[in-house]
């Protein structure tokens, strides 16, 4: 028999972050590979992968939650196996398989070839297929899988990570930090320009620290001025970049008349020494308000997205009014914030000074309302500008939805352009900006597209 003789139809399920996406489409590329076919809906498939997240309690809970939901299909209907991966299943697979009875088998990070086989065999496993972290590889498959008619596409640079933030289990999961080639990340862009992405992501667990771990010891910008020269690209958006690592020559690049956005996604999680301290993210208050003067003078069109975290254990009221006045006076761009998560296997979860849940989530209320008020003002004076934007989608309503420069997909704010319909996906226009609603801004197309 052939593979083809064993063809099935599949449907991955995705949760968590980008990089858990680019792993979904490495998992369809081999899947594909394998003889079998990709569907739209988990209704229509023999097999279902769920790709998990285990960074934080809430994300566990809807990891296992969708394996339930999605497993009730083998009883209502044609799905014949249900499989989990991904970082969840990394830490707790073999745990998954015993107590969850819908779940066929569980497969860690870099189990593809694995994977290929029990949806080819539809085999049910008793035990979870993975490799011990300090093992693993970096994780791709020859050309991916694109799924989707979006312009824009996250790619992944590294995996891995080799901080020890007291509050994050990514190391645990993800292993060490593990920079991609350089070829490698070339290829997969070009493949992807190919198919239409105009708008290239970035991601990783530290794109600052992209190239230490090369014998040559490169950094990350050779890597931005290869992708630059690639035809079809117009945006290379670059996410997570440690305050540590910030350079004044990547500044300065992504400042510059290139490709490369002026969009700085700098998490910082704090400013008051001693959080920052007890977080260990190796950074204080003094090297943050250096590099954000850095950006500032570097270029005033410069973007900062921020995270914060509130609520770390012995954060005191004072901590975090501390943290409420350097919001109000630093103004970000774009900004999330996340009540601390009490990980397993993190040196967090031990201190004896949790917070309350109830005083965690007031002060992340107390925060994000801050930053609604910064948020909305910046739209308001938006009104009447012209912006350049990305056209993302457009309805059967002739409405087009777009983003700025300023906006990364997934979370931050879009423009609605009402009477768009001329328009196509992946088109770069200039739009007048005529109304804010919250978080997002309406606009009306003029003349001039590239």
């Amino acid at each position: 028999m052939t593979l083809l003789d064993f063809e099935m139809k599949f449907y991955i399920h995705k949760l968590g972050c980008p990089k858990n996406d680019v792993d979904a489409d490495y998992m369809a590329a081999r899947l594909i590979a394998a003889g079998h076919d990709p569907v739209k809906t988990p209704e229509s498939a023999d097999s279902v992968i769920v790709n998990t997240c285990g960074f934080i309690h809430a994300a566990k809970e809807e990891s296992i939650n969708e394996i339930l939901r999605l497993g009730q299909l083998k009883h209502d209907g044609n799905l014949k196996t249900i499989y989990a991966a991904g970082c969840l299943t990394q830490r707790h697979g073999d745990d998954m398989i015993a107590e969850i009875e819908e779940l066929d088998g569980a497969f860690g990070h870099g189990a593809l070839d694995s994977l290929a086989s029990a949806v080819t065999d539809q085999k049910k496993l008793t035990k979870s297929i993975r490799m011990e972290t300090r093992k693993l590889g970096y994780l791709s498959w020859k050309n991916r899988y694109i799924a989707d008619d979006l312009p824009y596409s996250y790619i992944k640079i590294s995996d891995g990570c080799d901080r020890a933030c007291t509050y994050c289990a990514i190391p645990g999961m993800r292993g060490k930090y593990r920079s991609r080639p350089i070829d490698s990340i070339v290829r997969e862009a070009e493949y992807l320009a190919e198919n239409g992405k105009k708008e290239l992501i970035l991601v990783s667990q530290e794109a600052t620290l992209y190239g230490y771990d090369f014998k040559e010891g490169v950094s990350i910008i050779p890597l931005l001025k290869e992708l630059d020269k690639i035809k079809g690209v117009e945006w290379i958006r670059l996410l997570y970049l440690h305050p540590t690592e910030l350079h004044q020559d990547l500044i300065e690049y992504m400042a510059a008349d290139n490709k490369t956005l002026y969009y700085f996604d700098l998490p910082l999680q704090h400013i008051n020494d001693n959080i920052l301290e007890r977080m260990r993210r190796q950074v204080d208050s003094e090297e943050i308000y250096k590099k954000l003067g850095m950006i500032k003078e570097a270029s005033d069109n410069a973007v900062v997205r921020t995270t914060f975290i509130v609520g770390f254990p012995g954060e005191t009221q004072q901590q975090f009014e501390q943290l409420r006045e350097f919001v109000a006076d630093s103004k970000f761009d774009r900004m999330g914030v996340f009540a601390y998560s009490p990980e397993e296997e993190t040196d967090a979860v031990t201190y004896k000074d949790q917070i309350p849940e109830s005083t965690k989530n007031e002060r992340l209320d107390e925060l994000m309302l801050l930053q609604q008020q910064i948020a909305f003002e910046a739209n308001n004076n938006l009104i009447g500008s012209v912006q350049e934007v990305i056209i993302d989608s457009v309805d059967d309503e002739g409405r087009a939805i777009a983003r700025t420069r300023a906006d990364c997909p997934d979370v931050d704010q879009e423009v609605i352009i009402a009477h768009g319909s001329r328009l196509k996906t992946g088109t770069i226009t200039k739009v007048r900006i005529t109304g804010a609603d919250g978080y997002d801004l309406e606009a009306k197309p003029l003349e001039d597209t590239k």
